[in-house]
């Protein structure tokens, strides 16, 4: 009777220390994916953030202003294009091509 006593003593007692690491791992499991929680959380805040300044950087009006203020580019006109024409005739560059 002694020996089955203390048999059972020990599975009890290695019964509670596996319950114990486990709820231990279980807590730390917990923990981590509340912090990827969190970060993904944060990562998508930033990248609707970032969405807004990309569409506001982008708006017609401040590509333009930014073309002509540092780009010195301006409007086209008739008076300042040029056409470039192409030296052989259509006919010839057409026989040209396999």
């Amino acid at each position: 009777m002694t020996r089955l006593s203390i048999v059972l003593l020990l599975l009890v007692i290695a019964s509670a220390l596996f319950l114990v690491r486990t709820q231990y791992e279980s807590r730390l499991l917990y923990t981590e994916l509340d912090r990827a929680l969190a970060e993904a959380r944060r990562l998508e805040t930033e990248h609707q953030r970032l969405q807004v300044e990309k569409r506001a950087q982008a708006t017609p009006l401040r590509v333009e202003t930014l073309a002509r203020n540092k780009l010195h580019m301006r409007t086209v006109t008739p008076a300042i294009t040029q056409y470039v024409t192409d030296p052989l005739p259509a006919q010839a560059s057409a026989e040209a091509r396999p």
